[in-house]
Parts: structure tokens; sequence; C-alpha cells
């Protein structure tokens, strides 16, 4: 039936995602924007009108260079490990071994799991009389602050991530696994290529645009890391571990400065979008090329 509509029939097929996009994220965004620009400080019912206020109180506050910082190291930590751990495991278990669904069902099991049971249980873990310190004391190693030393709460955050992502992104690298050609592999085991020669001359070139998806994807998601901050230190301690969206989470909800978090939260918008520029810029920039 969708003849009689000739030429407007794909836009009735992208309304419904339109109407959803506008109402969970064009309306909310400029809501932002425009909530950005008061000041709630006084009132949270009649707010002020705050000009640039908030934008300059940000860039003048210590909290939220330390915020970024946190935020900075858990991308540079995260996304490496992101983006490489997942494609090895990805090349192992796209061999031809026994048991290989098994293998795939262990390594994607925390992609199933709630992130606020991952993070209760990794507290757990990390407590003063928990399991890891306990192996430490036997072997006469001494118990470590996991979430209560600000050397390594933030390292012991980051791994709760690295452990609930990897599965994730190994099943996107699996999928581009099996575009590659498998002549070029049989071309390469009779030049006598190695294992890892084979997949740095084959698979990676291949592969390099899901590589700068998973990087993108990874960046993104570590930028905007919460639940596991919130179950685990709530950004303690002494702020070593809170980052940029647990901050706008403290200061709208725990604080009721929502212009504050407002404009922190269009800081936010305008990192992932320089993110996403750079990804399309050094990865993806013949595709758009006409």
């Amino acid at each position: 039936m969708f003849k009689y509509y000739g030429k407007t029939a794909p836009y009735l097929f992208l309304l419904p995602a339109a109407i959803v996009l506008i109402i969970f994220f064009f309306i909310p965004f400029f809501q932002t924007i425009v909530l950005s620009f008061q000041d709630y400080s006084s009132s949270i019912y009649h707010p002020g009108f705050a000009g640039m206020q908030n934008y300059i109180e940000i860039l003048k506050n210590p909290i939220f260079y330390k915020v970024m910082i946190n935020t900075i190291i858990y991308l540079v930590v995260a996304v490496p490990i992101l983006a490489v751990l997942p494609l090895f495991l990805a090349i192992l278990i796209n061999q031809k071994i026994k048991g290989i669904t098994l293998y795939k069902i262990l390594i994607y099991l925390p992609v199933i799991v709630s992130i606020v049971v991952a993070a209760i249980a990794f507290k757990w873990l990390y407590a003063e009389q928990g399991i890891l310190n306990y192996i430490l004391n036997v072997l006469h190693i001494g118990s470590i602050g996991w979430l209560t030393d600000p050397k390594y709460a933030i390292y012991s955050v980051i791994i709760v991530t690295i452990w609930k992502g990897i599965g994730y992104y190994m099943m996107i690298y699996l999928a581009a696994l099996m575009s590659v050609p498998k002549e070029l592999y049989e071309a390469c085991d009779i030049d006598g290529a190695g294992f890892f020669t084979k997949h740095l001359t084959v698979t990676v070139p291949h592969i390099m645009p899901t590589i700068a998806l998973v990087t993108t994807i990874s960046s993104i998601s570590a930028m905007k890391i919460f639940a596991e901050i919130y179950v685990m230190t709530k950004g303690g301690p002494l702020n070593s571990t809170k980052t940029i969206v647990y901050y706008i989470y403290e200061k709208a909800f725990e604080n009721l400065d929502l212009g504050y978090a407002s404009a922190m939260a269009v800081i936010l918008l305008v990192i992932v979008m320089i993110f996403s520029f750079i990804n399309i810029f050094c990865f993806e920039r013949g595709k758009y090329q006409i």
C-alpha cells in the first residue's frame, strides 16, 4: 500500500524514530541549554537569569578540573584496553576450537549482568576484609585500600568497567571478522606468515572502521560512567573517583543547583561531539566525501 504514498514513504518509516528523538533528545537538549543560563542558588522554583555566570564558576572551580582529570584517566586507561583486548579475544574465539560456544557465553556473561549487581559484587571483593585482601594477606603482601585509598580507588572502579564491557565489544569484533575474506588468510599461510603477522596485515586493516567504532563507543561510555561510581565509592575518597557525570548528578539532585549542573552537561556534550568529530576525521573521513 506504500506505493500510494510515493516519495513520502521513507519519511513515514522514519517518523516513529524522529518522534522518539524529538521527545527524548532534542527537547531535553534545548531545555538543558536554557537551564544552563539560569540561577537556582536562591530558589529552585523561581530561578533568575545568570547569563554566563554558571560557566564562569565552573571554569574557576578546582573540583571541576579534578573531575576532568579523573575522566581523562578513565579514558586513557579503560579505552585502549577495551579496544585491544576484546579484539584479541575475538580473534582467538574465531578459530576452530572445541567448546567455542561455551567460551563465548562465559566471556559475554558479564554483559548481561546488571551493572549494579556487578558493582556490589566487586565492592565486596574490594572490601578491607574481602577476598582480594585475604589472598594478599595469605601471600604476606598486606591489605590494600582498593576503594578507600585515593591512589587505587579509580583504577579499582575502572577494572569493573573493563570486566563489564569486554564481552560486548568482543561480539562486535566477531561480527566484523566474518567480513574478512578467508582467501587472504590462506595466502598468508602459503607465504609462511605467523599468527600475529597474519592478523596485523590482514585482520586489522579490514576491520579498522569497527576498531574506530569500538574506540568511539568506549570513549563516550567512559566519559558517561556513573553507576559503578555511585554504587562503589560515591565519588570518594577525596573526590578521587568523581567523574563529570557523577558531578553533574551531585550538583543537580543533591545540591539542587540545576543551572550549574546543566552548564556542565552542555560542556560534556561539547566534549563528546569533539570525540565524535575526531573519529570521523581520523577513521571515517572517506565515507563522507562526495
